[in-house]
C-alpha cells in the first residue's frame, strides 16, 4: 500500500471506531455527545479518558458546531476544530490498528503443550 492508501485506511478505522462508540454512548445516555457531563467528568477520571479517547473527535465536532452555530466560534476556529478532529481520529485508526496487528500477533503464537 501506498502511504496515502495507509493514511486514508488509518482515518477510516479511526472514524469507524469513533462513530460507533459515540452513537452507542448517545443511544445508551439518551443525550448529545459532548465535552460535559455525564461523558467527562472529574469523579470518574478513568471512565472520561476512555470516552473521550474513543468518542473525542464526535464530541469535538459537536461541541465546535454547537459553538459556531451560537456565534461563539469563528469560522477560522471552526477549521481548525475540524482540522484537530480529523488528526485525531488518523491517530485513533493507527492505534488501533496497531493493537489489532499485535493481538493477531499474540494469538496466532504457537503454544507448546505439555503431552
Amino acid at each position: 500500500m501506498t502511504a496515502v492508501q495507509l493514511g486514508a485506511f488509518a482515518f477510516l478505522v479511526g472514524l469507524t471506531l469513533c462513530g460507533l462508540g459515540g452513537s452507542i454512548m448517545e443511544l445508551v445516555s439518551g443525550r448529545r455527545l459532548a465535552f460535559a457531563a455525564p461523558y467527562v467528568t472529574p469523579a470518574h477520571v478513568v471512565r472520561s479518558l476512555a470516552m473521550t479517547v474513543a468518542a473525542g473527535p464526535f464530541m469535538l465536532v459537536n461541541d465546535a458546531l454547537d459553538a459556531h452555530g451560537e456565534q461563539r466560534l469563528s469560522g477560522a476556529g471552526l477549521a481548525s476544530c475540524m482540522c484537530t478532529a480529523v488528526i485525531w481520529l488518523m491517530a485513533l485508526g493507527v492505534v488501533t490498528i496497531t493493537v489489532a496487528s499485535m493481538m493477531g500477533s499474540l494469538l496466532s503464537m504457537p503454544v507448546d503443550l505439555p503431552r
